[in-house]
């Protein structure tokens, strides 16, 4: 068989692996980050990246320069299991919240002495002689300064889930999991107690509590919850939240809003996914004329 003429024009770009598409972005040899994410944008432009890969590999490239700091649990939000506390009284905590593990404390938050995990309190129900405090794991503890990427190889190789993050002076500080990680890269990841597609974007929780996700329509919030919040900057709650907070909100933070307190339940380092919404009791006349003296008159 002859071989095809030397000027024969090369097949188009269409018909090349993504590694060779892939490998002209790469050849440019970008000098610094911005120059590499710029040529990743590029390639998206072009249809060599879909959307979720792009966001996936700027996800990897933010974990590597993120610590443990970044997005721990604050030690205040952490849900634990004081043991020196009758299980019969905690148990409906641990349903509530419905986590797979809990840091178990001696005494006060600084003393993490174990985490249970929800499946093993299993064993309350079917042994006489259950004993917690011999049915912990073992806790991780890390300092806030630990990369992220080095924590997810960690949290890989020896198959941890969890770990205690602790501060110069030894206090705890927080946790993190390893799903907190995971969704820096691959963004929000969904479990059976999350809201779904088919939920509403407004799932009433109990007591006057309420599941948002920050997508919601701010037209759509002001008419469940009888509010006047403005949509003339935003279109969703997540984005008014954000402009309020003059950052991405992180699990955990707390803005209150025309009578309505919003704590994040969920966001990963590009945006908010869900809020717990609660009604603040309404002040008498009698605090918001003690709160219009003191602004007028401060101490």
């Amino acid at each position: 068989m002859s071989e095809p003429p030397p000027n024969r024009p090369l097949p188009s770009h269409k018909h090349k692996s993504l590694f060779e598409r892939l490998s002209a972005f790469i050849f440019r040899e970008p000098e610094n980050r911005e120059e590499l994410l710029q040529a990743l944008h590029d390639a998206h432009d072009r249809d060599l990246l879909d959307a979720d890969a792009l966001s996936m590999i700027e996800g990897v490239l933010q974990v590597s320069e993120l610590r443990a700091r970044d997005l721990m649990i604050p030690r205040s939000q952490m849900d634990v299991i004081d043991i020196a506390e009758a299980p019969q009284t905690w148990i409906p905590f641990v349903i509530r919240t419905a986590h797979s593990r809990f840091p178990v404390i001696e005494g006060s938050r600084d003393q993490v002495i174990g985490i249970l995990l929800a499946k093993d309190l299993l064993r309350y129900y079917t042994e006489a002689d259950f004993d917690l405090r011999a049915s912990l794991r073992p806790a991780v503890f890390i300092p806030e300064s630990k990369p992220l990427n080095v924590l997810l190889r960690d949290f890989r190789a020896r198959r941890h889930h969890m770990a205690i993050v602790v501060d110069e002076y030894g206090g705890i500080a927080g946790l993190i999991t390893i799903e907190d990680v995971l969704e820096q890269i691959v963004g929000e990841i969904e479990d059976e107690y999350d809201l779904d597609e088919s939920d509403g974007t407004i799932v009433g929780e109990g007591e006057g509590r309420y599941r948002v996700k920050a997508l919601t329509e701010i037209g759509l919030f002001n008419a469940k919850f009888d509010t006047a919040l403005s949509d003339s900057a935003f279109d969703t709650i997540g984005g008014l939240l954000t402009a309020q907070l003059g950052r991405v909100p992180k699990r955990g933070d707390v803005v209150e809003l025309d009578d309505l307190r919003f704590e994040v339940m969920r966001a990963d380092a590009r945006r908010p996914h869900l809020f717990l919404v609660t009604r603040l009791p309404k002040k008498t006349v009698a605090e918001e004329f003690a709160d219009t003296d003191e602004q007028r008159h401060p101490a």
